[in-house]
């Protein structure tokens, strides 16, 4: 081979596994992460697991992808360890597939249908269909369609030039003869292993194999032990996600390892034991891509199957290999769900987001309600207590921000690119309420410090409002956390309501500070009290209309059309003169 033929198969190689690339991308977006999802929440019995791990690596087209994922579930503290080891092993039966479509270049037939199934004819109609669905489509769904189409092209494209790369060496004695040295079982596992770590795919290393077996000099002898090295060499990627992960994380790619390399010694006992002593007629004989596809599918499923019932094994050899010195606890909210491997799956990875961005609501929403208590009875301990939730919340929101500005740099669907910026605006709006309550808790430290407090009649008055900001609160909590554009039409009503109450509140103070009936030094905690209160109520409606934006579909809202166009509603005036008749109505009997 000349430097030519050199050029040729390492350009085809990379137009191979560009194309792969391109096609599981495709895929993954087209899911939208759905079975990301499914995986992270059905995976409570080892054949589950399986089987649903092999369902989304033959989705995404990379057993590598699905453990990095399963890696990072783990991590996150998403996906127990046992529930782990099925879906590894499913994940490299569903890799199959992808050698399975390329076998499909040995079509031999008369038959129209199955000629047009022939790569060769296949690929360049993929091509013009998903270049067509690609540049003329504005619409996601089919641009995805269209890079699933072109991938596939492109990958079959890339095979093709290696073919014809490697078709002269053939009558070269000198490669056959190299060749024909990776026949020994541990030279050719060794050189398995080596080619597939070093691109970090079993799938593309497989179709580099089947390439080569085109020009009729790879034989069963030398395409066995190769293909159970590329088993062990996918490993490397989990491996590589696993450094600075959790201790259980790297036991899941401890299993990974373990699984592979322990399936790799069984089959190479039994089947070289085989050839020994019967042998297997076909040994020596060339063997096309349908037999490297059959026997790489062979192999794992019998691994497989051979190691469901050892799954308990698997998982004591791994924390055998990777021990404890303790028992491992967080307590940090910031290590929720946030971790950068699931960065590969956007859906999964903004479905943890939003996780993260929920657990910042609650702490703020109790961070609330714990300071509203410290007006009326306060508690040192308590102010300890919020000062330290508020620092957790500020830490996850730096966090979240910077997780979502890595996703975003990535290639999103409209969907998932409007998620990022709901979740981006509203992770701000929670972590500000944290801090009006902390703006509360240090007026109730005032309070404490100058050892006065509110009159009677200002604190009906206050705990009225504190009541109606508390329940939009819940009402924007509940409306992000189901997504639900109805509960966030009511906040909008209910805000105006509380602004209006708010104003009312003032005035009434102003009039008691007039009449000497409050004193001066209570007067300016409760002035604060209300301005934060009040501004909370705005943040609620801020993260309603995010809600709202999402449940649209448009990528930005218009703030103050939105609320022209909700007042002018008969359901907003109905909602209004219920709440302001609720909170209102308890003003006045105050003041009888």
């Amino acid at each position: 081979m000349d430097i030519f033929g050199f050029i040729e198969l390492f350009g085809g190689l990379a137009m191979f596994l560009y194309g792969m690339t391109l096609l599981g991308n495709g895929l993954e977006k087209a899911s939208g992460g759905r079975l990301e999802r499914t995986l992270e929440k059905m995976t409570d019995t080892v054949v589950k697991g399986v089987v649903l791990g092999a369902l989304v690596t033959a989705a995404i087209q990379s057993s590598s992808a699905t453990t990095v994922i399963v890696v990072g579930l783990v991590n996150a503290q998403v996906l127990k360890l046992r529930n782990a080891i099925g879906v590894i092993m499913g994940a490299n039966i569903g890799t199959t597939v992808t050698a399975h479509i390329l076998r499909l270049s040995d079509l031999e037939s008369d038959n129209m249908f199955l000629l047009l199934l022939k790569p060769s004819s296949l690929a360049p109609l993929a091509a013009v269909v998903g270049i067509f669905l690609f540049m003329s489509s504005k619409w996601d769904k089919r641009r995805d369609v269209g890079q699933i189409f072109l991938g596939f092209s492109i990958l079959f494209s890339g095979m093709f030039a290696m073919e014809g790369a490697v078709m002269p060496l053939r009558d070269d004695p000198n490669f056959i003869s190299l060749f024909a040295t990776f026949s020994n079982p541990i030279i050719g596992i060794l050189v398995g292993t080596f080619v597939t770590a070093l691109i970090q795919s079993s799938a593309a290393s497989i179709g580099i194999l089947q390439a080569l077996s085109s020009a009729g000099f790879v034989t069963y002898a030398t395409a066995f032990p190769i293909i159970m090295g590329q088993n062990i060499g996918t490993c490397i990627t989990p491996i590589l996600a696993s450094i600075g992960a959790s201790k259980n994380a790297k036991r899941t790619a401890c299993v990974h390892v373990c699984f592979n390399i322990l399936g790799t010694i069984i089959f190479t006992i039994v089947c070289y034991s085989y050839q020994a002593v019967v042998g297997f007629p076909f040994w020596e004989q060339p063997i096309d891509r349908g037999g490297i596809a059959n026997f790489h599918t062979i192999f794992n499923i019998v691994t497989t199957l051979l190691f469901i019932p050892l799954a308990g094994v698997l998982e004591k050899l791994a924390c055998f290999i990777v021990r404890d010195k303790h028992v491992e606890g967080e307590s940090d909210l910031t290590a929720i769900t946030l971790d950068e491997r699931l960065l590969k799956s956007p859906g999964l990875a903004i479905n943890h987001a939003r996780e993260a961005v929920l657990q910042m609501a609650l702490v703020s929403q109790h961070n609330l309600v714990s300071a509203i208590s410290l007006l009326s009875q306060y508690d040192p301990k308590l102010v300890e207590r919020i000062n330290e939730d508020e620092d957790v919340v500020d830490k996850l929101e730096n966090r979240v921000e910077s997780y979502l500005l890595k996703l975003s740099e990535r290639e999103l669907s409209d969907s998932d690119g409007r998620s990022v910026s709901e979740l981006l605006h509203t992770c701000g709006e929670f972590e500000r309420v944290s801090d009006h309550a902390q703006n509360i808790t240090e007026c109730a430290e005032k309070l404490h410090n100058t050892k006065t407090g509110f009159s009677k009649k200002a604190s009906e008055e206050l705990n009225i409002l504190c009541d109606a900001v508390l329940e939009i609160l819940e009402l924007a909590v509940n409306a992000f956390r189901r997504r639900d554009a109805h509960t966030a039409q009511q906040v909008a009503a209910l805000e105006e309501v509380v602004d209006d109450l708010e104003q009312a509140l003032r005035d009434k103070h102003i009039e008691r500070l007039r009449k000497g009936k409050c004193a001066l030094d209570a007067a300016f905690p409760f002035v604060e009290a209300l301005s934060n209160l009040e501004r909370i109520a705005d943040l609620c409606s801020n993260v309603c209309e995010s809600v709202q934006t999402y449940d649209t579909g448009l990528d930005t809202i218009d703030r103050h059309l939105y609320k022209k166009t909700a007042v002018q509603s008969q359901e907003y005036q109905d909602q209004y003169l219920a709440y302001r008749t609720k909170y209102f109505s308890q003003v006045k009997i105050k003041q009888k």
